[in-house]
């Protein structure tokens, strides 16, 4: 049985003391990274990654070779007593400079459009995984967050995905080699003194923009928290647009986005200032270990045991080695921050799943049949959205193939958690829910979702057209199916009257159609799925009596031949069904149908007599 406990995107290792559990975070986001470079099942892009590390040793040489050439052609152009310089500079020397300078940037283009492919199917593939992962994963989670600050951690994650695969695997690692090529270079050519004061300023560089890159990984991710919130309460409050107007409350939402923005505020200078120190002391230990190189070469000039070209060819290493040692240090946090951004990604997808596929789990549709499909049984159910609070606590009832069930009772009795159970957006705690003899938890919530409809009570639509929201009901369906589902669900009149028809876009959420107008949308949606089971989830209770009414002659034509499970508030909606179970604190308290209830004198006919006065309604059946 599925804990009760809220799950969250936060590492399991939350429990380790903040330095190591930053170092654990990082190697987790680097290990998960690495499938995406070298993807399994992709030969393609495999023999892509290894040509592109052959063009980037390639590069590399060519980079190196460049100052030794350029060295020699120095040495040659220097006067001498016999011949002047003009006519002994080698002509092949200063063509083989031109060629390598090619090279070395022609290979390295060549490597990075080789690459290209494979970085972008990475992203693309990484997105699209986390995308499936966040449908995939409970209700309860996504009850328990919020979608602008999940918005933004996928948005920062493949941004940065596209920075670490583009500097890590090609810069990083040829900036590497590189200086390993010009230490032993340098080494061979004048003596141990330069490649010691080399190494040792590469070192001290490195571990320098390690301890500060470090540091500016926690400003980073404390700016990344605020700018969730920041963005959380954006766009929650344009969302609620209505209310905050409702309530005048402009100024009150401007103070909450302008209070995130200052802690974000805050954050960002702190990330900027620890970039100015990085970027400082970097400068520094160039200098240093370029004026003692400088200063050793001067030295060798006096005693003459250096050329000018050799002169000319020390500095020149020097000021090639430290260009891409300058940005190795933009890459390094470049990278460091990537991975900070991938990292809330990559705890998402370690999110497991509350409610999956039991092993050998089957299709319920392959055993539903015409005649007989749609029996809804519930055994005992019990169920709590907390381990400490139980909502259901043993409900018990059957709905036979083609039957009517409503379900009634007082707010918080647990009618639209049975709605929830049932789509098993929730697993049961306690008894079991059949369909057609089969417990829902042994089928597949592909085949099980495919075989239910639900008209819900606050209709939601995509920000598209009304051709796009009612096709949801069933993607791929012609033009005509649309337009006999509006029909079906009396809407087609009323599209037809708009300018576009059915192009028109309903705006966010569907604000730009009334109630009456979405929930016949909705209905539309429902009966192009055709589902053997339809689940009315309090379908009219924010409607006017008039629309209301109509709503229920489309809500009729919808449950012909459809097992129907009727949740309702207004009592009036449910007089026709075969039998209505009334809910009081998670139990059945009474059941039967409209007559035999109101006979009964108990719960229902006082619900009924209420909302009688209060609608004029006729307190008889």
């Amino acid at each position: 049985m599925p804990s009760m406990r809220r799950t969250s995107p936060l590492p399991a290792h939350a429990d380790l003391p903040p330095s190591l559990r930053i170092q654990r975070s990082t190697f987790q986001t680097i290990l998960s990274f690495l499938p995406y470079l070298w993807p399994t099942g992709n030969p393609g892009a495999r023999i892509r990654v290894v040509t592109a590390t052959v063009f980037m040793v390639l590069s590399k040489i060519a980079t190196v070779y460049v100052p030794v050439i350029y060295g020699r052609i120095i040495d040659s152009l220097a006067p001498n007593d016999i011949v002047p310089a003009a006519f002994v500079v080698p002509v092949a020397l200063i063509l083989a400079y031109g060629a390598i300078r090619i090279g070395s940037a022609g290979f390295g283009e060549i490597r990075d459009a080789l690459f290209a492919s494979v970085q972008q199917r990475a992203v693309r593939l990484l997105a699209l995984r986390t995308f499936r992962h966040l449908h995939a994963v409970s209700l309860r989670f996504h009850l328990d967050r919020q979608t602008g600050g999940l918005s933004r951690v996928i948005d920062r994650a493949i941004l940065g995905m596209q920075s670490v695969l583009r500097l890590a695997v090609f810069n990083v690692v040829p900036t590497a080699l590189e200086l390993v090529m010009v230490t032993a270079i340098i080494w061979h050519m004048f003596d141990w003194r330069y490649a010691a004061v080399t190494c040792i300023a590469v070192l001290v560089y490195v571990a320098f923009t390690a301890v500060l890159a470090g540091r500016r990984g926690r400003y980073r991710r404390t700016m990344n928290d605020t700018d969730n919130d920041a963005s959380t309460k954006s766009l929650d409050s344009l969302i609620n647009y209505e209310t905050v107007k409702y309530f005048g409350n402009e100024e009150h939402e401007a103070q909450r986005y302008d209070h995130a923005l200052a802690r974000y505020e805050r954050a960002a200078v702190r990330v900027q200032v620890s970039l100015n120190a990085l970027n400082l002391g970097q400068a520094a230990i160039i200098a240093v270990g370029l004026t003692l190189i400088m200063l050793l070469a001067a030295s060798g000039m006096r005693d003459g045991s250096m050329t000018v070209g050799k002169f000319v060819v020390v500095n020149t290493y020097l000021m090639q080695l430290y260009q891409p040692l300058n940005f190795l240090g933009v890459v390094y946090m470049t990278i460091k921050q990537g991975l900070v951004d991938m990292e809330q990604m990559f705890a998402l997808l370690r999110v497991e799943r509350e409610i999956a596929d039991a092993p050998g789990a089957r299709s319920l549709t392959a055993h539903l049949s015409e005649g007989s499909a749609g029996e809804v049984v519930f055994e005992n159910v019990r169920f709590g959205y907390e381990a400490n609070r139980a909502i259901l606590k043993g409900i018990d009832f059957s709905v036979p193939a083609g039957g009517k069930l409503a379900i009634v009772g007082p707010t918080g009795a647990g009618k639209s958690t049975i709605n929830r159970l049932l789509f098993r957006f929730y697993d049961v705690t306690g008894g079991r829910i059949l369909i057609d003899g089969q417990d829902i938890r042994t089928v597949t919530q592909d085949s099980l979702r495919a075989a239910i409809g639900v008209v819900p009570q606050d209709t939601v639509l995509f920000n598209d057209t009304i051709r796009y929201n009612i096709g949801y009901g069933r993607p791929g369906a012609s033009q005509a199916e649309i337009e006999q589902a509006a029909r079906s669900a009396q809407v087609h009149d009323f599209v037809l009257k708009l300018p576009e028809g059915y192009d028109t876009r309903v705006g966010e959420r569907g604000l730009k159609l009334s109630g009456g107008e979405k929930q016949r949308v909705a209905i539309a949606r429902t009966l192009l799925k055709d589902p053997r089971i339809l689940i009315l989830d309090e379908a009219t209770s924010a409607l006017d009596s008039r629309t209301e009414q109509e709503i229920q002659s489309a809500l009729s034509i919808v449950s012909q031949r459809r097992t129907t499970l009727v949740i309702a508030h207004r009592l009036s909606t449910v007089v026709d069904a075969d039998e209505i179970i009334v809910l009081q604190d998670g139990q059945v308290a009474e059941r039967g149908n409209h007559a035999a209830l109101l006979a009964a004198g108990g719960l229902y006919a006082r619900m009924w007599a209420l909302q009688a006065a209060e609608h004029d309604l006729e307190p008889t059946g």
